[in-house]
């Protein structure tokens, strides 16, 4: 190979691929990355967007060098990827909600099957904390809503956007699983972060790491820009809607977990061993 060749080769920027779902608070986080507001030196970022679910499965098998994860999975992938101190969506008094056709209690939703978008999810795992008999079947995360208005499901637990827009619909709150936590608790409901490959050098993870955390605190700074970007991803929601949801998944506490939440997520993963619902015992490592 010719010394121009070799330089050349050299030079190619690094493939890294930023996996995370099509929703507006992961749209915003992400928004300066994927518009090239930031300088990315010797990086080529490819994004790829795909449901929690999909998600979880692929970082059980190491696709992606970045990835969003639901914190209900860590446990399965620990060997391969380690938390990232940033991303993380976290709800203090609000959290996936379990929703329904008419009006039921607490312990009547408890004899219901009750839709889930995904069997990895973190709202999967808080659930069965809440209804370990519950039967459950897994749909869509944007089809629980249109498939208990079918009647096609009695119940479902909802994340993202339709916690706040269920109620068009004509469903019925039954109970907001991030207040239930936290009244079991006195914690917040860590739902999901971002994970980064272990087999990445140092040097590219700390640079990666800057970079999301950058790209968070870029979004945060030029709000409007971002938040207009986000709206293509927010379903059915007005920007005054879509504001206030990406307000409850991107703010401070996405900017670096507190003490609260890191204590949360060992908390419930532990709770989530002992209960037999996680098949390992939490070991969490964060690029701090």
């Amino acid at each position: 190979m010719s010394a121009k060749k070799s330089a050349s080769a050299a030079e190619a920027p690094r493939l890294i691929r930023l996996a995370h779902s099509p929703d507006s608070d992961d749209a915003f986080m992400f928004y300066a990355l994927a518009t090239n507001k930031l300088r990315t030196p010797g990086l080529r970022l490819e994004h790829v967007l795909s449901d929690i679910e999909t998600l979880n499965r692929k970082a059980m098998a190491g696709e992606y060098e970045v990835t969003a994860i639901s914190f209900h999975a860590y446990p399965r992938l620990q060997d391969r990827y380690r938390l990232l101190a940033h991303g993380g969506s976290v709800g203090y008094a609000y959290g996936p909600m379990i929703v329904a056709s008419r009006p039921l209690g607490q312990e009547e939703v408890k004899k219901q099957t009750i839709a889930i978008a995904g069997e990895l999810t973190t709202s999967a795992l808080v659930l069965k904390l809440f209804a370990p008999e519950c039967k459950t079947r897994v749909v869509p995360f944007d089809q629980i809503i249109p498939a208990i208005a079918a009647g096609e499901a009695e119940a479902g637990v909802l994340i993202h956007e339709g916690q706040l827009t269920y109620s068009r619909a004509g469903l019925h709150k039954v109970l907001d699983l991030g207040k239930w936590w936290l009244e079991q608790t006195g914690l917040p409901l860590p739902l999901g972060g971002n994970a980064i490959r272990r087999d990445l050098e140092p040097a590219l993870a700390g640079q990666l790491s800057t970079l999301l955390k950058e790209s968070i605190q870029y979004g945060l700074d030029h709000r409007e820009q971002a938040l207009a970007y986000a709206l293509q991803f927010a379903r059915d929601m007005e920007p005054a809607l879509a504001d206030r949801f990406v307000a409850m998944y991107v703010n401070e506490r996405t900017l670096g977990y507190g003490a609260d939440d890191r204590e949360a997520i060992e908390r419930l993963l532990t709770l989530g061993f002992e209960r037999g619902l996680v098949p390992a015992r939490p070991k969490l490592d964060f690029l701090d």
